[in-house]
């Protein structure tokens, strides 16, 4: 496959069932919501997973979570400096160069970009990247629930037993939660992301919270119920990603009482004249 040649908005719809899709730190990691109650998961949260996913998938990733390195990298910093081309661009201080080496070398610098800034450094580059991120907001205000929890052992060697640490459990008890998100052509071009590497976002969309397990995630939590990917037939867009966006529309059914599953709402789609939709 070539270099990507038109644009691209998709959507996803997901669940959240007794889980944190997303810890506030500044609210005592409850799940982050709006000042209307609805919840929320930051798009940088999002491309988290993606980059995981990517990276599960064999690819190159720049910005790796510590307990996925791969690289035996400690630091962005450390990275970068293990690629040899880029210490030969970084010495001719061609900013240009750099930036196509580092979209060549990892697919999430060539997807969402990457600030190349790094102390001591006498060349700092920004490549924007041609995939953008919405943060994904629920359907309806959530409601969350808390539970207190204790740990009752010792974490150092002591004459006595440790008293219990009291701590707290945030979750959602259900949500669904919709996100948006676009990749531009025009970017694209610059960065070198192709029609290849949009089937790979793509794959990595649809298997979002696989291998995302964790004591807040339990496997099974979270869940991608529909992706809608829409393909134009020309760089600039048969129509605004906010109107195609507003194709996708999830609601409470009327003879619903609470949203508490997914049969509670209905998913509708609408169609444009002459705009390819891809349901997965």
């Amino acid at each position: 496959m070539g270099a990507l040649q038109n644009k691209i908005d998709f959507g996803v719809v997901f669940t959240v069932r007794m889980a944190n899709p997303n810890g506030d730190p500044l609210n005592g990691n409850q799940p982050r919501v709006d000042y209307d109650g609805y919840g929320e998961v930051s798009d940088v949260c999002i491309k988290r997973k993606i980059r995981n996913r990517l990276q599960d998938m064999g690819e190159r990733i720049f910005v790796q979570s510590d307990e996925r390195k791969d690289d035996g990298c400690k630091s962005l910093k450390d990275r970068a400096d293990s690629c040899a081309a880029l210490q030969e661009a970084k010495k001719s201080k061609d900013a240009d160069l750099f930036a196509n080496i580092a979209c060549e070398q990892w697919i999430d610098v060539r997807s969402f970009g990457q600030v190349f800034a790094f102390k001591g450094d006498p060349l700092s580059v920004g490549v924007r990247g041609p995939v953008s991120l919405q943060t994904a907001v629920s359907v309806q205000p959530i409601e969350m629930s808390s539970m207190q929890i204790t740990k009752s052992v010792n974490s150092v060697t002591g004459d006595k037993k440790s008293s219990d640490t009291m701590g707290m459990k945030h979750r959602v008890d259900f949500g669904v939660y919709v996100f948006y998100g676009s990749i531009n052509p025009q970017l694209a071009e610059k960065t070198g992301f192709s029609e290849e590497d949009s089937e790979k976002v793509k794959q990595a969309i649809c298997t979002l919270f696989e291998n995302d397990c964790s004591s807040a995630r339990p496997d099974g939590s979270m869940e991608i119920q529909k992706v809608c990917w829409w393909k134009h037939n020309c760089k600039s867009g048969q129509y605004s990603s906010a109107k195609v966006h507003g194709c996708l529309k999830v609601a409470l059914k009327e003879e619903a009482k609470s949203g508490r599953s997914i049969e509670d709402y209905e998913i509708r789609v609408e169609h444009l004249d002459g705009l390819e939709m891809e349901e997965l």
